[in-house]
């Protein structure tokens, strides 16, 4: 009897738990809660999917020694309008500058104050509060006197105020200013796949200030500063001391592309940017993928993109030809044997100079090369937006204002070591659209 009584309650569970919100018993799914999710992000353009022919098209293939061209498939993504500026890398550094002297320093004006219980009890985690640090001059204004002891020690100590009356001796030490983050790396998660001893934080980077010697996916944290350097260790015999001192500082500079960043910077960069939007996206409780990360574009992407939705065309602009109709030239490079001035600069020019290709990015030729995801390889096999990512030599596309016309092909690719910064390469962002087409 009791079993008898046990199965009927159990039934009778069933049948009102089919009748309600569960579709009566039928498959209905169970669906994210939906977004809107056609905002194209700021400052970025949206490249729709599709097909194109890459590589080059008018060279002989006897004796071409890059890739040959090839059909490739791309999906929707959105892409920075321009080159990342001098400005919106400084934010990245200025933030990476405040979190640390924060941190390290323990000035609990800046944290947010737990509530509840855990006001009573240890704080496990403390979480700055961005409010209060806006843009960092709140910080680095206090006139508090415990406050100004922390921050002493993210300047440099070297005495050199003894001898400049004081003006260096609020130098922000640069060496301080590293970026630790943890990434999920795809390819060790697929070699890891198989293995009886696999552990989930053994398929991510982790990028530590202490890395434990012989993990293979340690690694030392990435020092944010950009190499103001560059300028004199490229070209040795040039007078470019007001480069060294004034480009990535001074306001004529803000808005012209960030350089003497390494690969792995850049890299540091998007890992940032991502985390920096999904915090805003946290408070304002939209779902954690309402974007999809931002990382460097593929170098397929970067030519695709480039092309501008026409087929085989040699530059961004679509013609044969560097300059247009009226004699104008439509790039920043090294015209003829070193005419760099003709151009409008002797080096970088704003990112926003010349006009836009027909998706609205600007410089996909000139100005900087930028980097791409991919290591140089000239045979990938995939035609659906290929990568290969072993090696330390990274794709960079676009050419620069040191390079003559023929670089700035869109098919054209070179290589750099991806710990060397360049003074004459930059990078820009994309985020994949998590669809089909954004009109869906």
């Amino acid at each position: 009897m009791k079993k008898f009584y046990f199965l009927a309650i159990s039934s009778l569970a069933l049948l009102l738990s089919s009748c309600g919100k569960g579709g009566q018993g039928e498959l209905v799914g169970a669906y994210n809660r939906k977004f809107k999710n056609n905002t194209i992000p700021l400052g970025m353009v949206y490249v729709p999917g599709g097909r194109n022919l890459l590589g080059m098209t008018d060279e002989d293939i006897t004796f071409y020694q890059g890739k040959q061209s090839k059909m490739v498939s791309m999906s929707p993504f959105f892409m920075d309008q321009t080159e990342i500026t001098n400005a919106e890398y400084r934010q990245f550094v200025n933030w990476v500058r405040d979190s640390i002297a924060i941190t390290k320093g323990n000035i609990d004006d800046y944290f947010i104050k737990p509530k509840g219980n855990a006001a009573a009890g240890a704080q496990k985690f403390k979480v700055i509060d961005w409010r209060k640090v806006g843009n960092g001059s709140n910080l680095w204004n206090n006139k508090k006197t415990d406050v100004q002891t922390k921050l002493k020690a993210m300047y440099i100590n070297d005495n050199l105020s003894n001898f400049t009356h004081g003006r260096n001796d609020k130098d922000i030490d640069i060496k301080l200013l590293r970026y630790a983050y943890v990434e999920k790396n795809s390819d060790m998660a697929l070699e890891n796949s198989a293995s009886p001893n696999r552990q989930r934080i053994d398929d991510y980077d982790i990028y530590t200030d202490n890395p434990t010697p012989g993990k293979v996916n340690e690694h030392p944290s990435v020092m944010v500063y950009p190499d103001t350097l560059v300028w004199r260790k490229d070209y040795t015999y040039e007078y470019n001391d007001p480069m060294v001192e004034a480009y990535f500082n001074h306001p004529s500079y803000d808005r012209y592309p960030a350089v003497g960043i390494t690969w792995d910077q850049a890299k540091a960069f998007t890992n940032w940017r991502t985390q920096f939007y999904e915090n805003v996206a946290r408070q304002r409780k939209l779902p954690m993928n309402s974007r999809l990360r931002y990382d460097l574009p593929t170098e397929a992407e970067f030519e695709y993109a480039a092309r501008g939705g026409r087929t085989q065309t040699k530059y961004p602009w679509g013609g044969p030809y560097i300059m247009n109709a009226k004699g104008c030239l439509q790039a920043n490079f090294k015209v003829g044997r070193g005419n760099y001035a003709d151009d409008g600069a002797l080096y970088t020019v704003e990112a926003r100079a010349y006009l836009p290709n027909d998706y609205g990015l600007y410089n996909m030729a000139g100005n900087v090369a930028e980097w791409t995801l991919n290591s140089y390889n000239t045979s990938l096999p995939e035609d659906k937006n290929p990568i290969f990512r072993r090696g330390r030599r990274k794709v960079v596309k676009g050419g620069s204002w040191k390079d003559i016309g023929f670089f700035l092909q869109n098919s054209v690719a070179q290589h750099e070591y991806q710990d060397v910064p360049r003074s004459y390469i930059g990078f820009r962002c994309v985020s994949h659209y998590p669809g089909n087409n954004i009109l869906n």
